[in-house]
């Protein structure tokens, strides 16, 4: 047991101690007044004194002076000991059993009319979710990462909120896309779907990891790696990818060449206004197993005062008992 205030202590123990001496001098002093000859005369006291009944009473009263003394002390002790605030450690090892999701999101300027329904599409998501662990990466000519991977839903929901505003733009580069427009050509899909099966931490653990890959897959430019490329170093990474194209059978080579990436990972490609997409992917997601992630232990602290509270009510009501019974 540890003492936050453990000062308080000392401060009951004095208490009782002037108490005590207090009362010796009381006691002490009513004694030299008697020995002066303050006392009443009565004849043949020592008789009384003999009697039984005399002595029995006496040692009641003893034994109720020694009790009122004893409770009192043991009463103010224990309200010290309440007052020092005893408390107790636990170490806490958080335990998240939860999946990783990375939402990666084209915001070149093909998608630029779809990027806010995708963004609804991402928040409806959300909603399905439970526990995981959810980031965002958005990317035209280069990634860059809006919020990590993150299980705080209320957090994922103002960064989903505030980007989809930013599409409502008066300046030539809003805010959210900045770093988006480093490289050279635009909508390189290859290196966005990278960055995002590069997001992904704890890598030595075996987690349930999931990129929900929105694009038009339009590439415009030379990326570093090509889509094929990024998807099979997803599935080498266990990153499955979950493809949501909004242009979903108008162009057949560029949606088959989607797909084929998606599903090489284990996905699987879905179009944008399907009705189905939504429940489909978080059904999906959802059927990886979970695996467990250890955070930092912490120790914590809490007020452990009932023990002591119940010693001070029980030794208080006793006293008070005591006290009436004796007459004093």
């Amino acid at each position: 047991m540890a003492l936050a205030n453990w000062w308080m202590i000392l401060v009951a123990l004095g208490v009782v101690i002037v108490a005590v001496g207090v009362g010796l001098f009381l006691g002490l002093r009513s004694h030299a007044r008697t020995a002066a000859g303050e006392r009443a005369r009565i004849a043949r006291a020592e008789r009384l004194r003999a009697l039984p009944t005399f002595r029995s009473a006496l040692r009641r009263r003893v034994l109720g002076l020694t009790g009122i003394l004893a409770l009192g002390a043991v009463a103010a002790l224990s309200a010290g000991v309440v007052a020092a605030r005893p408390m107790s450690s636990q170490t806490i090892q958080p335990v998240n059993t939860s999946r990783d999701i990375m939402l990666c999101l084209d915001v070149s300027g093909s998608m630029s009319e779809v990027d806010v329904e995708v963004l609804s599409v991402f928040e409806e998501l959300l909603e399905g979710f439970k526990g995981e662990r959810i980031g965002l990466t958005i990317f035209n000519s280069s990634p860059v990462q809006v919020f990590p991977l993150t299980d705080d839903y209320e957090f994922v929901r103002e960064h989903l909120q505030s980007v989809r505003e930013s599409f409502d733009y008066v300046d030539e580069i809003p805010e959210h896309w900045v770093g988006t427009l480093n490289g050279d050509g635009a909508s390189l899909i290859g290196d966005g779907l990278a960055a995002c099966a590069l997001a992904f931490d704890h890598p030595d653990d075996d987690r349930s990891r999931s990129v929900i890959l929105a694009t038009d897959n339009e590439v415009n430019g030379a990326s570093i790696v090509t889509v094929e490329e990024a998807a099979a170093y997803a599935k080498a990474s266990g990153v499955r990818v979950f493809a949501i194209n909004p242009v979903q059978g108008k162009d057949a080579a560029i949606s088959d060449e989607l797909t084929k990436a998606a599903e090489s990972t284990g996905g699987q490609a879905y179009g944008l206004r399907d009705t189905t997409t939504v429940g489909d992917i978080v059904t999906a997601v959802q059927e990886q197993d979970a695996t467990e992630l250890k955070g930092q232990a912490q120790v914590v602290w809490t007020d452990t005062p009932n023990l002591w509270i119940v010693v001070l009510m029980i030794a208080s009501l006793a006293f008070v008992i005591v006290v009436w019974r004796v007459k004093l």
